[in-house]
C-alpha cells in the first residue's frame, strides 16, 4: 500500500478525496510499487516521487489535483490526468477502470 505522507491536518484540511478505482503505479525501484487511491495519493507521488519531472502530463496531472482539492472538479478529472501522466512516463502498472 502507499506511504502517507499527507496525513493529519492536511488530509482534514482537504477532505480525502478518494478515487473509484485504484491506479497501481511503479514511480521507483522494481520492489516498490504504489496504489494511488486518492488525490492526495496521487499529489504526493507526483510532487515527491515522480521519475520524469519535466514532463507536460505531469504538470496537468498536478493541476487537476488541485483542482479537485478547491473543489473546482470531481476526483475523476484528477484520476484521469494522473493516468495519462503514468503512462506518459511509463511507470502505470494497473489502472483498475
Amino acid at each position: 500500500m502507499s506511504d502517507h505522507r499527507f496525513s493529519g491536518k492536511a488530509a482534514m484540511r482537504y477532505r480525502i478525496k478518494r478515487f473509484r478505482k485504484p491506479v497501481v503505479v511503479q514511480p521507483g525501484r522494481i520492489d516498490r510499487d504504489r496504489v494511488v487511491v486518492s488525490v492526495l495519493d496521487a499529489a504526493d507521488v507526483l510532487l515527491h516521487d515522480w521519475p520524469k519531472p519535466d514532463l507536460r502530463t505531469r504538470h496537468r496531472a498536478i493541476q487537476a489535483c488541485l483542482a479537485v482539492l478547491r473543489n473546482q472538479e470531481p476526483p475523476r478529472v484528477a484520476r484521469q490526468a494522473f493516468v495519462a501522466a503514468a503512462e506518459d512516463a511509463r511507470i502505470l502498472l494497473g489502472d483498475q477502470s
